[in-house]
């Protein structure tokens, strides 16, 4: 799973817990399944952080020829 498509998931996700008609039933696991696309996304947005961080430290390194 993408992190486009995590967002996608947890959007339909709310909207269906935000129905009155919600059913109880699957409301846990609905729950659930939204906790984890959460942490995806996390370690998604963690990772690239990562990746710019690294990017910018290097475009900030001296220039190493003569």
């Amino acid at each position: 799973t993408g992190y486009a498509q995590a967002l996608t998931e947890l959007d339909s996700i709310l909207r269906e817990l935000e129905a009155s008609d919600v059913d109880v039933d699957r409301l846990a696991e609905r729950v659930a399944r939204a906790a984890e696309l959460i942490t995806l996304c996390r370690q998604r947005i963690a990772h690239a952080r990562l990746q710019s961080d690294e990017v910018i430290a290097d475009l900030d390194a001296p220039d190493p020829s003569p």
